[in-house]
């Protein structure tokens, strides 16, 4: 029972979390998404791929490059970027920012691609 309660919380967390960020997505405030972003890893909730597809969005429309890249990076230790989603706003993240060579490098790594890619 108690497990089960530890379980609903750190639940409830993440999507508290995770539709914070989102939220700010929403409203254009991409730096502020980027920050909570960060902060809600230090508290050691883990994005899923809805959260890496707003943040990708994030770092495409303010054309944040690097960070772009820590969040490549955080997708693919956690296992998201088999997502077909994810990995389509990979490509558009890194041509919006200018990098079309690693926008190549991960159309390339796709095992199969879909019209949208």
């Amino acid at each position: 029972m108690v497990e089960e309660f530890q379980q609903d919380a750190i639940s409830r967390c993440m999507v508290t979390w995770i539709t914070m960020t989102l939220g700010h997505i929403k409203c254009w405030q991409g730096q502020k998404a980027l920050q909570l972003f960060q902060q809600m890893q230090q508290e050691s909730v883990q994005p899923n791929s809805a959260t890496f597809l707003g943040v990708l969005n994030t770092c495409a429309s303010i054309v944040a490059l690097e960070e772009g890249r820590c969040v490549h990076e955080q997708i693919i230790q956690s296992g998201c970027e088999c997502d077909v989603f994810v990995r389509n706003s990979l490509v558009d993240m890194y041509a919006k920012c200018g990098s079309m060579e690693d926008a190549w490098r991960v159309f390339n790594k796709m095992s199969s691609r879909e019209v949208v890619t």
